[in-house]
């Protein structure tokens, strides 16, 4: 009997513990939409995605060009030319493919630019909610921008403005 006791008195003590943890949410698009490093970030990589990729389409245009020239030429060449002008309009598609693939590809500039640009934001947003979780006993703090099974959440749980009030942005 006392260890059916003892065994109940544990339970209970376990699922007070576990009720008693607290839990908050923050909205991360919010964050960065009231960081104005971030803007600024956003647009330097907004410059540099637009000059490569009008780079990229003028090589692909280049190509197009390459080819309805090729095309109109066609019955007047020899078939060695032929070859060559074909080779030519591989190599140019295949610069081009290369070239896309050295800006946008998953280790191209855009990605480098954007860890250099964007990460040190992270890094001070991950700080100042560790900070707001410590301080106030937070067992898990959720994302609700980056979480989309999180159907709904009461507002009175959200730390986003402490998370910006810590990281120097609200008063």
């Amino acid at each position: 009997m006392k260890k059916i006791l003892a065994g109940l008195v544990a339970v209970f003590a376990i699922s007070v513990a576990a009720t008693a943890q607290k839990y908050a949410f923050i909205d991360t698009e919010y964050l960065m939409e009231n960081i104005p490093a971030y803007e600024s970030a956003q647009d330097q990589l907004d410059m540099a995605s637009k000059k490569w990729q009008e780079e990229v389409e003028g090589l692909l245009t280049q190509v197009e060009n390459m080819y309805k020239k090729y095309q109109q030429e066609m019955v007047l060449l020899s078939n060695e030319l032929k070859v060559q002008r074909e080779e030519e309009i591989v190599k140019k598609e295949k610069e081009a493919r290369e070239l896309r693939q050295k800006y946008f590809g998953p280790e191209g500039e855009l990605f480098k630019k954007r860890q250099s640009l964007i990460r040190p934001i992270q890094d001070e947003i991950f700080n100042a909610v560790k900070e707001v979780a410590d301080e106030n006993g937070y067992a898990v703090i959720f994302d609700k921008a980056q979480n989309p099974n999180i159907i709904y959440s009461n507002s009175k749980f959200d730390v986003s403005d402490d998370v910006l009030e810590k990281m120097g942005y609200l008063r």
